[in-house]
């Protein structure tokens, strides 16, 4: 019977480096054969869709000694092979699943189901990166700490990580790797991918082709505005626009030395493009493509083949370099 239990208003828990935190219990609730309790997830200046988010542990006896997890209301489902999870399991990590079986252990030696779940879960799992590796019905219960680390890009190279390590255990040899939302709709409108073949990379270029050199690709599309590939070319891996220059003076550089004339002082790559002729605009958007193809290939160190593709805000493609042969065209705009 798990009725009588004391009533609390803070929790104890050990963390993996053997230092315990002390945390406020918001919501604690108990009947005959359950018990449950909640706290309030503080993400301090990470940015994080799950800061302030209520995450409920509801714990049950079961028959044998074993601690099985359940996906509640909000925690997603693993559905392909490459997480550190396998399929069928509830999205809840290795690290955190030895830290609620330490946590359980200090009190019973006995059999418990423990469900956890994250009221809204399921939404904000929209904004994650959940979708795309395969996690269905909410968000992941992740961590290696058990402490937040205030906006650290740490927590998108481990989403990358997985994300990688889903494409080469679902076979994917031919990935393509846009910066963001502009390549990742002209990709789909431009191919017919496999979802595990589009990668988002965001600023991560260093990191995710240092990792990719070694997942066993054998052809990669970049895909993308020349704002940020460009970058690529002038050796800035990390594209943020706080860790890197502006890409305007290279692509106003290689169209001087490309077209033969400077072209117009716009502050912008798109501009730079937009006010040149149809022409010219591909003659230096294929040049461009050429240059990002190469500063890659040097980067992976020639271990898998490569081609780029740009294209402007509106998804039209500006330029390309390479074999497109591997992807299977949804039109015929190259």
């Amino acid at each position: 019977m798990l009725s009588g239990l004391p009533r609390t208003t803070e929790v104890e828990v050990g963390l993996p480096d053997e230092t315990r935190v002390a945390l406020p219990v918001e919501q604690v609730s108990q009947g005959a054969d359950f018990a449950e309790a909640s706290v309030r997830k503080d993400a301090g200046d990470d940015p994080d869709v799950t800061d302030g988010c209520l995450v409920t542990a509801r714990v049950e006896w079961a028959d044998g000694g074993d601690i099985e997890f359940i996906a509640g209301p909000g925690v997603g489902t693993v559905t392909k092979p490459g997480l550190s999870v396998p399929p069928g399991e509830p999205a809840i990590n290795p690290v955190p699943r030895r830290m609620i079986c330490d946590a359980v252990r200090e009190v019973t030696n006995r059999g418990l189901r423990v469900e956890i779940s994250i009221p809204g879960g399921k939404k904000l799992a929209e904004k994650t990166f959940n979708p795309r590796l395969g996690v269905e019905g909410g968000l992941s219960i992740l961590g290696t700490s058990g402490i937040v680390r205030p906006f650290s890009s740490s927590a998108l190279r481990d989403a990358l990580k997985c994300t990688l390590n889903v494409a080469k255990a679902c076979g994917v040899k031919f990935p393509v790797l846009v910066p963001g939302r502009i390549g990742e709709r002209a990709a789909r409108k431009l191919f017919v991918l496999a979802p595990e073949q589009l990668i988002e990379v965001s600023n991560e270029w260093g990191f995710i082709l240092d990792e990719a050199a070694h997942a066993g690709f054998v052809h990669m599309l970049a895909l993308g505005h020349p704002g940020k590939l460009a970058k690529l070319m002038a050796g800035w891996w990390d594209t943020h626009s706080s860790r890197s220059g502006s890409a305007v003076p290279a692509v106003r550089d290689l169209a001087t030395e490309v077209l033969g004339r400077t072209p117009g002082e716009s502050a912008t790559v798109e501009g730079i493009f937009r006010d040149l002729s149809d022409s010219d605009r591909r003659t230096l958007a294929d040049t461009l493509s050429e240059g990002i193809c190469a500063a890659i290939r040097d980067r992976i160190r020639r271990r898998f083949g490569v081609s780029v593709v740009l294209v402007d805000m509106k998804g039209l493609v500006l330029g390309i370099h390479g074999d497109l042969n591997l992807w299977v065209s949804n039109t015929d705009r190259f």
